[in-house]
């Protein structure tokens, strides 16, 4: 079984958990669906933020958002590659993490000390979304 967290938006990230395989990626359409479309022959489950408007976000941002978030969705319809959305309350609640970024972070070293959170072999700060997107990966595993 392969356990899918994705984490939407434009700082956004996806990750995989396997049997031999646990990795993160910062979000990319097209990587996104090529991934997807290679294991898509496989058993799978993901677990998509659900999202919604937050204060302060103008209508284009959200927009865009909501649109990010469609697209992943009907990839993985497209797919058939069955997902559930799961508001950030809870599966952060899992981890005992709030809107902290860094904590998220931080949990996620902690589960999974081996896997890069690293954008690319150049960047020195730690991606927030492929952090998030690996928790949320690690919650349909014990969740889904």
């Amino acid at each position: 079984m392969i356990y899918i967290g994705v984490d939407v938006g434009k700082k956004g990230g996806y990750a995989i958990i396997d049997d031999d395989l646990v990795i993160a990626y910062p979000y990319d359409d097209k990587e996104f669906v090529e991934f997807m479309n290679s294991i898509c022959d496989r058993k799978a489950v993901a677990c998509i933020e659900q999202v919604g408007a937050m204060p302060g976000q103008g209508v284009t941002s959200m927009f865009n958002f909501g649109k990010s978030a469609g697209f992943i969705e009907g990839v993985l319809q497209a797919l058939e590659i069955r997902y559930q959305l799961v508001r950030p309350q809870v599966w952060k609640k899992e981890f005992g993490l709030n809107g902290n970024k860094q904590k998220s972070i931080e949990v996620c070293r902690k589960l999974f000390p081996d896997v890069s959170l690293l954008p690319t072999s150049r960047c020195k700060k730690s991606h927030d979304g492929m952090a998030e997107a690996l928790l949320m990966a690690e919650y349909a595993r014990r969740r889904m």
